[in-house]
């Protein structure tokens, strides 16, 4: 409850931030009129800023196979959209409730309970494809045209919003929101009915034309009202986003302006990971496994996904055997699939075979060389296989191409530790730290790295990033 105290505190200084207090602040004008106060560029800074203060407040997933899916699914969707830059960035909250949200500058955070309540990839979809009309047509830069030098301010107070979203579990603190400024400053970060209309009508033209079934959007909408029936408060998405009947039987109208009256066949990726968010959201393996035997034996839609929930939970209990053999008729049936592979590889570490787990890792990666999760995957393994050397220089050289993922970093620090090289353990702890918004832990970091080494040129880097960080630190002020 204290943290419920603080960041209620913290919403209510935002909300009552005046213009004279901003008048302090010193924010470049945009250069067009749909803009009003920030360029794209600037909008991109301030949400990366906004996205590492994010993940300083808020649990978020670090499931590569999970994390890798989603970004598989934006990127099929975000040419067909409307975004002048498709390069976005995705925050997974670990988070039971149904929630989506977009941030100006390109970010799309997904609760992981939205993952579970979605009943295909196209519901889900249908919530991505709208995030990104949002995005797209800059609804949140309309809103600041009529509020001059409110910038800081507005992503402060979209922060501390969406922050208690994914961190106030209890009725209690929700309803001190609810009586409190809190409330006011939530219904101003709330999209007006055009731009919602407008965000259902772009959202499904992007799922029609990247080939996914627009119908995915009423669905999804029937989804959250039914768990609005059963639960004292809605879903968070209910809250930003109100749905009514007009709105639903709307976008069931703009399914038949679309033409889409053709069936479209489900995505069985989209249940695995469902599968995956289910097990990680359990209380224990034991229990996940129980469950998913129960949907097995009964009659179920899903009965794949719901054997490879079984293998994965009893992969987490240790019980291997058993989990090869709830994998067994999946890998026969589909040999080639990358997520049952994987699981197969981790089955095999667990089990502490690691020469197998490893032959099949190297493979899959040089198989899957841009997946995320197969690299991810193999460097773990070499890293449980005491192979410390192989697994520093695959993260090593992924970090330069994928310098913005803080899980990236933190398992290159730790496997750096393990081989002993203590500099990149506190180069790679402070990048992680800084994409966590914890700068006064990364500067730590920055220095203790000084001191492990005399390479002049390392010397140099180094204290150039303290001064990038301490830069870093100043601007998260501003937003704080």
């Amino acid at each position: 409850m204290k943290a419920v105290a603080k960041l209620l505190m913290f919403v209510l200084l935002v909300a009552s931030v005046t213009s004279s207090a901003n008048a302090q602040i010193e924010l470049p004008m945009l250069g067009d009129t749909s803009s009003g106060m920030i360029s794209p560029r600037q909008e991109r800074a301030l949400g990366q800023e906004w996205l590492r203060l994010y993940r300083s407040h808020v649990p978020t997933s670090s499931d590569h196979q999970i994390i890798n899916y989603l970004e598989d699914l934006m990127n099929k969707m975000a040419p067909h959209s409307q975004l002048q830059d498709p390069n976005l960035s995705l925050v997974l909250v670990e988070n039971d409730t149904i929630n989506a949200f977009a941030v100006p500058g390109g970010v799309i955070g997904i609760h992981t309970g939205l993952i579970r309540s979605a009943q295909t990839e196209h519901q889900l979809a249908s919530v991505i494809a709208h995030e990104m009309a949002h995005l797209s047509q800059r609804h949140y830069a309309r809103r600041l045209e009529q509020q001059k030098n409110m910038a800081l301010p507005f992503y402060a107070a979209l922060l501390g919003s969406l922050v208690l979203a994914a961190t106030t579990g209890s009725e209690a603190g929700m309803a001190g929101i609810m009586t409190t400024q809190a409330a006011a400053l939530d219904a101003q970060l709330r999209f007006s009915r055009q731009n919602e209309q407008e965000a259902d009508r772009i959202g499904m033209q992007t799922m029609a034309q990247a080939g996914m079934d627009p119908r995915g959007a009423a669905e999804m909408f029937e989804v959250m009202q039914q768990a609005a029936r059963f639960n004292r408060r809605p879903p968070e998405f209910l809250l930003t986003h109100p749905i009514t009947e007009r709105r639903i039987a709307d976008a069931r109208n703009r399914t038949l302006d679309l033409g889409r009256e053709e069936s479209f066949p489900d995505n069985l990726e989209f249940h695995l990971m469902r599968a995956r968010v289910r097990a990680n959201h359990a209380e224990t393996p034991q229990m996940a496994a129980q469950r998913f035997q129960s949907e097995l034996d009964g009659r179920n839609r899903h009965p794949s996904a719901n054997r490879y929930g079984l293998a994965l939970a009893h992969t987490r209990a240790g019980q291997t055997e058993a989990a090869r053999a709830a994998l067994a008729p999946l890998l026969e049936e589909e040999p080639e699939r990358l997520t049952y592979q994987l699981l197969a590889a981790d089955i095999d570490t667990e089990a502490g075979k690691h020469d197998a787990a490893l032959a099949r890792l190297e493979g899959l990666h040089k198989q899957h060389p841009d997946s995320h999760a197969a690299l991810m995957h193999y460097a773990e393994g070499l890293m449980k296989a005491g192979q410390f050397a192989r697994s520093t220089e695959l993260l090593e050289n992924y970090s330069r191409q994928r310098r913005d993922d803080p899980e990236v970093w933190y398992l290159l620090a730790e496997v750096s530790g393990l081989a002993g090289n203590i500099l990149q353990v506190h180069e790679a702890r402070a990048e992680f730290f800084i994409l966590n918004g914890r700068y006064n832990q990364a500067i730590r970091h920055l220095h203790h790295g000084l001191r492990h080494t005399d390479s002049r040129y390392r010397i140099t880097l180094i204290e150039e990033r303290i001064k990038q960080t301490e830069e870093m630190r100043r601007q998260a002020e501003r937003l704080m």
